[in-house]
C-alpha cells in the first residue's frame, strides 16, 4: 500500500487515508512527435473574439430556446433531467474514460469500473476502447502531425485558426484519416490505434461495456424519456424528457468536451513547460468539470487532479477524492509540490 502524503493543494490528504499518493516524478507520454510548427503565441484580440464566439454561440442558442419556450415546453422537471444527465454522463467521461481508463490516475473495483464505463458510453462519444486509444495517441503526438485532433498544424492567421479550430473541434472525427486497419473501428487508412489499448482488451468489464456500446446510447436516451413519461403521465412529457435529458444534453456534453481539444489548445495560459500548445482555460475549467486546466494535465498526464492550485476548481478530482474517502478509489495519483514547482514556466 502506498503511504499518504500531506498535499499542499489537496482538500485534506489525511482524510483520503492510504489511497492518495504524490508523484515525485510524474509520468509523461512514452514518446513525443514534436510539432513542426512555431508556437502559437498569444492570440490577438480579434482571434480571441472569434474563438469565443464559435464556442459560446451554440450554448447561447440553447439558452435562447429555453427562454422562448419556458412557458410552453419547459418545466423544472426537464431542467432536472438536463442537469442530472449532464452531470452523470459528463463525469462518466472525465472520471471514467479520461482519468481512470486512459491515464490510470487511480484504481477502482469492477463495480465502479462498470458504472463509470456505462455512464461515459451514454455521453455518445464513441465506444470506450476507441475513445481511450484516440486520447492516448493524442498525448503521444500532442500537436504534432500524427495528433488526431490538433488545431496547431493548419496555417497562420485567421484562416489557419478557423481551419484548426474546426478540425480539432469536430472535423477530426468526420474525416478520421488517422484511423488504421488494426484500429478498434476497423477503419482503412494508415496509423492504427489498437496498439494503444492492450490493457483494455484484457479487462473483461471494459470489453463487455465496449461491445454493448449501442445499448448504452439507447439507455441514456430512454432514461430521461421514461422519467418524463412517468412523472407527467403524458406522451408529451416523455418526448420532452427525451429532448432535454437526451438530445440537448448530448449536444452540450459533446461541445464542451470537444472544446478541450480545440479551445484548450488555442486560448489560455501556459504555466507549465510542455512540448505542445495545451492551455489552461478558466471557462472550461468550470464547464468541463476541471478538464479545462489542460496545460496542467499535459504537464502531469497521470495526475488525478488537473486543478493544481486552490483557485482552479476541479469537480472531477473532488469526486475522485470523495470516492477515495469511502474506499471506491485507491492509489490516487497527484504530483508533489516539488514536482509542480520544478515544472513551472519561468519568465525570461
Amino acid at each position: 500500500m502506498n503511504h499518504a502524503h500531506t498535499l499542499e493543494h489537496a482538500p485534506t490528504a489525511a482524510a483520503a487515508g492510504d489511497h492518495v499518493k504524490t508523484l515525485s516524478h510524474a509520468s509523461t507520454p512514452a514518446s513525443h512527435d514534436h510539432p513542426h510548427h512555431p508556437p502559437l503565441g498569444p492570440l490577438s484580440l480579434e482571434l480571441k473574439a472569434v474563438t469565443l464566439t464559435l464556442v459560446l454561440l451554440p450554448l447561447l442558442g440553447i439558452a435562447a430556446v429555453v427562454a422562448l419556450s419556458w412557458s410552453v415546453l419547459f418545466q423544472w422537471l426537464y431542467v432536472a433531467l438536463l442537469i442530472g444527465l449532464y452531470l452523470a454522463t459528463g463525469l462518466g467521461i472525465t472520471v471514467g474514460f479520461h482519468r481512470l481508463f486512459t491515464h490510470r490516475s487511480f484504481t477502482a473495483g469492477p463495480v465502479v469500473t462498470f458504472v463509470l464505463a456505462a455512464l461515459g458510453s451514454m455521453a455518445v462519444q464513441g465506444p470506450i476502447i476507441e475513445w481511450v486509444a484516440v486520447h492516448r495517441r493524442h498525448h503521444q503526438h500532442s500537436d504534432g502531425h500524427q495528433d488526431p485532433h490538433s488545431p496547431a498544424t493548419h496555417g497562420d492567421g485567421l484562416s489557419g485558426l478557423l481551419k484548426g479550430f474546426w478540425h480539432a473541434h469536430m472535423g477530426w472525427f468526420i474525416r478520421p484519416s488517422w484511423v488504421g486497419p488494426d484500429s478498434t473501428t476497423g477503419g482503412g487508412t494508415a496509423g492504427g490505434i489498437a496498439r494503444y489499448v492492450p490493457d483494455l482488451y484484457k479487462d473483461r468489464v471494459i470489453e463487455h461495456v465496449n461491445r454493448w456500446y449501442p445499448l448504452w446510447v439507447v439507455v441514456g436516451m430512454v432514461i430521461p424519456a421514461a422519467i418524463g413519461l412517468a412523472v407527467t403521465q403524458t406522451w408529451m412529457g416523455g418526448l420532452l424528457g427525451f429532448l432535454w435529458g437526451g438530445l440537448i444534453r448530448v449536444f452540450m456534453v459533446h461541445h464542451i468536451t470537444w472544446s478541450i481539444n480545440s479551445v484548450c489548445h488555442i486560448w489560455g495560459s501556459r504555466p507549465f513547460k510542455s512540448d505542445d500548445e495545451s492551455r489552461n482555460n478558466t471557462i472550461f475549467g468550470w464547464l468541463a468539470f476541471g478538464e479545462g486546466w489542460h496545460n496542467n494535465h499535459h504537464a502531469f498526464p497521470t495526475s488525478a487532479r488537473h486543478g493544481l492550485f486552490w483557485w482552479q476548481f476541479d469537480a472531477t478530482y473532488v469526486l475522485i477524492w470523495l470516492m477515495a474517502m469511502v474506499g471506491l478509489a485507491k492509489d490516487v495519483k497527484v504530483p508533489s509540490a516539488e514536482r509542480i514547482e520544478a515544472k513551472r514556466q519561468r519568465e525570461a
